[in-house]
């Protein structure tokens, strides 16, 4: 890390994708060292700042500046399945050099490879022993480990680099609870600037502050997530007491204004009874006329004029309180009837050396919780029993379909819409039903026209689960990390959902207090 502290610094940056979707327009935004909680709903743009921040997208306008050199983890991390973790981990070339020296090769080239990195090593196994992947040898392949290991040596690979500025998204998907701790540590005791995007409360409860991000803008709390849940508390207490003063402001100029109106009426027709009569000069009743007019005019403009700003102060505290949308899912209406076999699995050995020992059914409307440490196969069991993968041996027989939503969300094709990626899921389904599903999933309008590859991690979740709902029903249902980068409401809508879902339900999940929410019946545990 260099001498000069950190920072970085947006100003009146501005982005949007190709197709015209804005992101940004004129942020204005300063980190220093010290740890920031970088939080909003899914399509805030977060990920894309940080895409931003680390020169992975290019403003439109306005400018990024960095004192110090960055370091990303993006929330989606993909890796060559063929690529040596030594290579992952960007070491490969000084160790080669040094492997070639202690052969007695001693070309020049060697020394500049290595520099002043003799020990990078016993660095890189440090840094993996940190991480809880001490069993990870360098010379394995990245096919050979899980996502959630993948996670883990990305960021091994930044804890080597020594970045000034480290920007983390979504860290703890995919982790298990032993991964996550060394994950705390590590964000515990970073030196230097750090901006973390997450919905983990407890990874959020470790930073020193917090930037919610919210149409564009961002508002600053001082302190961890619990602190900022107090603060946000107590601001839309005093903007819903505000909102109940503008409601009873504006009824009372309503009020007044039509007091006036009823005046200003008896006032005219008085005055036509007075004129009709003749009781006064022509001129005299003419001024008289002219003034009550004037008054009238006046007396009406001022009544009308409390009324319109009593109205734009209730939209002013009314826009103050927060009323987030939700998701609303309606998962398929399909029940299965109770002992009835909706699984086997005999014997079955998966790749990379996990096995399910002798015979294991689900049967009826069970909900099986699949669990265990990073690299043990969970995500490899789910794809084999959806049939994407073979077995080594043994057999996966599924009895009932089945529909399955991967940790990857790799289902959509980012080239397209996502209607258009729905309707290919679901041909039969008419346009209005596409578009009312999508609506559903907060993709309104237009939004559904939006191509699925400048969807956020959590927006993608919802495209991708919208495809999934509106193919033909499934009685059985395989989700494998469902709550990875979804927002608090959204998790929250999708504990609802599945807790009301009739059908079979295989979760693979780290979040034990989502799996406990939604009624499992069965835990299984893999172990390798």
């Amino acid at each position: 890390m260099s001498a000069t502290p950190a920072s970085l610094t947006c100003t009146a940056l501005s982005f949007a994708w190709p197709d015209g979707t804005e992101v940004f327009d004129g942020l204005q935004l300063t980190f220093g060292p010290g740890r920031t909680g970088l939080i909003g709903l899914n399509g805030s743009g977060k990920s894309t700042l940080l895409q931003l921040i680390a020169g992975e997208l290019t403003p439109s306008e306005g400018q990024v500046r960095v004192v110090g050199e960055v370091g990303h983890l993006p929330q989606t991390v993909v890796f060559d399945t063929g690529l040596r973790v030594d290579r992952a981990l960007g070491i490969a070339g000084a160790r080669a050099a040094l492997h070639a020296i202690e052969a007695g090769d001693v070309r020049e080239e060697h020394f500049a490879a290595v520099g002043d990195d003799w020990d990078v090593e016993e660095r890189a196994r440090a840094a993996l022993d940190q991480l809880g992947l001490e069993h990870v040898g360098l010379d394995r392949t990245l096919g050979e480990v899980s996502g959630g290991e993948c996670v883990l040596l990305r960021l091994a690979a930044l804890l080597l680099a020594r970045p000034d500025v480290l920007l983390l998204d979504e860290p703890t998907n995919n982790l298990d609870a032993r991964a996550r701790r060394r994950l705390y540590d590590a964000v515990d005791a970073w030196p230097g600037v750090l901006v973390v995007v997450s919905h983990d409360r407890e990874l959020l409860d470790r930073v020193d502050r917090i930037a919610d991000l919210r149409d564009g803008e961002v508002a600053w709390y001082g302190g961890n997530f619990s602190a900022y849940e107090e603060a946000l508390a107590v601001e839309q207490e005093a903007a819903e007491r505000t909102v109940r003063a503008a409601e009873n402001d504006l009824r009372r100029q309503k009020r007044e204004l039509s007091e006036a109106q009823e005046k200003l009426a008896r006032r005219a027709q008085y005055g036509r009874r007075m004129n009709e009569r003749g009781s006064e000069p022509r001129i005299v009743m003419g001024m008289r006329r002219r003034a009550a007019q004037e008054f009238a005019g006046k007396h009406r403009a001022t009544h009308e004029n409390r009324l319109s700003a009593a109205r734009k102060r209730l939209d002013e505290a009314v826009e103050a309180v927060r009323d987030d949308d939700g998701i609303r899912i309606e998962l398929p209406h399909t029940r299965v009837r109770p002992g009835r076999t909706v699984l086997t699995l005999r014997e079955l050995e998966l790749r990379h050396g996990s096995a399910i020992g002798d015979e294991f059914e689900l049967r009826g409307p069970e909900r099986v919780a699949l669990v265990g440490r990073n690299g043990s196969g969970k995500t490899t069991l789910l794809r084999t029993i959806a049939g994407q993968l073979e077995p080594v041996s043994g057999e996966a027989v599924a009895h009932v379909p089945l529909r399955f939503l991967p940790q990857r969300l790799d289902v959509l094709d980012d080239g397209l819409t996502i209607a258009r990626n729905v309707a290919l899921a679901a041909p039969t389904a008419t346009d209005n039903q596409i578009r009312a599903q999508l609506a559903r999933f907060l993709f309104k309008g237009a939004r559904a026209d939006q191509r699925a590859g400048t969807l956020s991690g959590g927006e993608r979740f919802r495209a991708s689960l919208a495809t999934l709902l509106l193919a033909e029903p499934a009685p059985r249902l395989l989700l494998d990390e469902p709550t990875n980068s979804l927002d608090m409401a959204s998790a929250d809508r999708l504990t609802a959902a599945l807790d009301a879902y009739e059908g079979a339900l295989i979760v693979a999940s780290h979040d034990m207090a989502f799996l406990e929410s939604i009624g499992v019946t069965r835990w299984l545990r893999l172990d390798g």
